[in-house]
C-alpha cells in the first residue's frame, strides 16, 4: 500500500483533500501533521509573528517513523522537504490561482504579512520547486486546487492511483 505527501501552501486545500481522500479510502491512515505537532509537543515554542508552532523536525520524523514504515499513510503538512525521501510513493503539491488563494487565506484572519507571504509562496511556487528538489520527478504531482470541481477530480485522480499501486 502506498504512502502518499499531500503538500502546498496554506489555503490550497490540503486538509479538505486528505480527508476527502480518507473518506474515499477509509483503510488508509491520515496524518495532520499540524495536529500532530500541537497534540504531542512535537514543537520548540510558538511563535508569535506567525502565530505558528516552530516545528521539530527530529521530533515529527521520529513519531512518524512507525506509521510510515507500516505504509498505507496519508499525510497532510504545507511543506515536504524534511521527510525522508523513502517515506512516500505519490508526492501531490496543490496549487491555487492567488485570486482564490487570498480570500481563503482572509477568512482564516491571517495578519496581512502571513497572507502576502503565503502568496509570494505560491507566486514563486515554493512548495512545488522543494517537492521537485527532494523527491523523485516521477513521482511528484502538481494538481489545481481552485474548486469543487478541481477537488473532486484531484479525489479521483488518486484514488485511481492507489488502486492501480504496485510496490
Amino acid at each position: 500500500m502506498p504512502n502518499i505527501l499531500i503538500c502546498g501552501t496554506p489555503g490550497t486545500g490540503k486538509s479538505t483533500l486528505a480527508q476527502a481522500l480518507k473518506e474515499e479510502k477509509p483503510n488508509m491512515q491520515l496524518i495532520n501533521v499540524g495536529d500532530i505537532v500541537k497534540t504531542n509537543n512535537l514543537h520548540d515554542g510558538f511563535d508569535e509573528q506567525w502565530k505558528s508552532y516552530d516545528i521539530n523536525i527530529d521530533k515529527v520524523c521520529d513519531y512518524m517513523e512507525d506509521f510510515m514504515e507500516h505504509r498505507n499513510v496519508i499525510v497532510d503538512h504545507h511543506s515536504c522537504d524534511f521527510f525522508p525521501e523513502r517515506w512516500f510513493d505519490l508526492v501531490i503539491v496543490l496549487r491555487s490561482n492567488n485570486e482564490i488563494l487570498y480570500p481563503r487565506l482572509e477568512s482564516r484572519t491571517y495578519t496581512q504579512e502571513k497572507i502576502q507571504e503565503n502568496i509570494s509562496c505560491e507566486i514563486f511556487q515554493v512548495v512545488l520547486d522543494s517537492a521537485r528538489e527532494s523527491y523523485k520527478e516521477e513521482i511528484v504531482v502538481e494538481l489545481q486546487s481552485n474548486n469543487i470541481e478541481d477537488m473532486e477530480n484531484n479525489i479521483g485522480r488518486i484514488a485511481t492511483w492507489i488502486d492501480n499501486f504496485k510496490e
